[in-house]
């Protein structure tokens, strides 16, 4: 059984939520709280596995309980926000302290209950007990490395020759954001294109760009189609559209459609496989991520087939090991890494290729 609460000022946000939960047999809404304030009190008498949680609220926002949540009591968070692009960035930033998931709140609040399959396989995944126990691995590590920043500088790789003509595909869902970040932090400046489908709403996907590019060395925008595939660039596909690449010449070139959804995704991780494996192949580096679900790991495969280098996350690091667990039963994988580990080896590989 896994104990919910749910943190809303909204009296029918809340409602719906309640019908939801308490029609799944295996979930057990514990509470429901108007603000963080309150959450607070109930979280001291009560055992919570997932918190529900809404971003712009009185007394306390979502961003700072976020915050406070993870310092003392780290617990998987879903965050529940409305598409405004300030609720956007502030979501980001909740990805970046510890925030499971993001679902996007509809407009018209009677239409939440059409998420319901959606908000019941995101619980389950946050209620995992193997969620719990990362979260609580990762924030005693940040805690430690904050503690020691004084005396581990750190280290950035390098290409040492050239990749003109190469591209690097990469995939994830759940736990991306951080995880991106992670990787993107550590690869030079004179590294080949990337291209990224992480799995967003469209008004976040721009959010997330925005805050990769201010935050990093490397260029990084949204994708359009057009673009062409340039070293140190960073292209994020966009909410909404589906995100692939295709051959102009010697280059490489961005193309979005519109589409039914792919693996329930648009974008699809699955759609940008297939054309890296249709028009990169051996020129090619695959990554896959964190993520719940299958899309793309099937694609990878036909990349690997293709002749690319395929660099999966490892189940440890993962927040979920949907996506990358399933690359790794399809064959897909050349090599299955720790996410700490990815960055160097997308480096070595081209320096040794």
């Amino acid at each position: 059984m896994i104990d919910i609460l749910v943190v809303d000022d909204s009296a029918l946000v809340r409602k719906v939520l309640t019908d939801i939960i308490k029609k799944a047999p295996d979930l057990h809404l514990v509470d429901t709280a108007f603000d963080p304030i309150f959450a607070i009190e109930k979280l001291k008498k009560n055992k919570v596995d997932v918190i529900i949680l809404d971003v712009e609220m009185p007394r306390m926002d979502g961003l700072t309980f976020l915050e406070k949540l993870m310092k003392v009591r780290p617990t998987p968070v879903i965050i529940l926000s409305s598409l405004t692009q300030r609720n956007a960035e502030i979501t980001l930033q909740a990805f970046e302290h510890g925030a499971f998931d993001v679902l996007a709140k509809p407009e018209d609040i009677l239409q939440l209950e059409e998420l319901e399959p959606t908000i019941l396989q995101s619980i389950r995944n946050a209620g995992k007990p193997q969620v719990r126990d990362k979260l609580l691995l990762r924030f005693k590590k940040t805690t430690e490395a904050v503690a020691h920043a004084d005396r581990a500088p750190q280290s950035r790789f390098t290409v040492s020759r050239s990749t003109t003509d190469k591209v690097i595909a990469l995939g994830s869902s759940t736990g991306g954001t951080t995880a991106i970040m992670d990787i993107l932090s550590e690869l030079p400046v004179d590294i080949p294109g990337i291209v990224i489908v992480q799995h967003m709403p469209l008004r976040f996907s721009h959010a997330f760009a925005e805050r990769l590019n201010a935050n990093l060395p490397l260029t990084v925008k949204i994708a359009e189609t057009g673009d062409r595939i340039q070293n140190g660039f960073v292209y994020v596909a966009p909410g909404e559209q589906h995100c692939s690449i295709k051959s102009s010449g010697a280059k490489y070139v961005i193309n979005l459609r519109e589409g039914p959804r792919v693996h329930y995704h648009k974008p699809s991780v699955a759609v940008l496989f297939n054309s890296v494996a249709n028009y990169a192949g051996p020129n090619a580096i695959g990554v896959m991520l964190t993520g719940m679900g299958d899309d793309g790991s099937m694609a990878m495969k036909e990349m690997k087939d293709a002749g690319s280098y395929n660099i999966v996350q490892d189940e440890q690091s993962s927040v979920v090991w949907g996506m990358p667990g399933k690359a790794v039963e399809y064959g897909a994988a050349s090599i299955v890494l720790p996410l700490n580990k990815i960055a160097g080896e997308i480096c070595r590989f081209l320096n040794h290729n």
